[in-house]
């Protein structure tokens, strides 16, 4: 019984090492900070300032371009397994992926028709 569970032990195992190596490699071999100098403390070429206090928010296209792109990006990633068993679905699956694409152009239309893909 007990051979049945060491593949997951071992698994586990790993699962539970790999990551704490790495926060341990991130402690050991991290860079130091390098002494302050004018060439530091002066802003990007984009205008930006430097520092832990210098954060701009975001406008909320941006978020809203970014969860477009994510659901579209997710419905599309549908459409690889269809077409990859499409030949031993049959017509139901064709029926069922048609709808799919149905909804996905009613949705990539309202958005586009509500101006969520122009970017300001």
């Amino acid at each position: 019984m007990l051979r049945d569970w060491v593949p997951f032990l071992i698994y586990g195992l790993l699962a539970l090492a790999i990551p704490a190596s790495m926060i341990v490699m991130s402690f050991v071999f991290a860079q130091r900070p390098a002494a302050r100098t004018r060439a530091r403390t002066i802003p990007f070429e984009s205008g930006v300032s430097r520092g832990p206090m210098r954060r701009q928010r975001f406008t909320v296209s941006f978020y809203l371009t970014a969860m477009l792109f994510i659901v579209f990006d997710i419905e599309i990633v549908f459409l690889y397994p269809w077409a990859v068993a499409f030949d031993s679905l049959g017509m139901f699956a064709l029926v069922e992926m048609l709808l799919f694409m149905v909804v996905v152009f009613v949705a990539y239309a309202y958005v586009w028709r509500r101006g969520g893909l122009t970017w300001d």
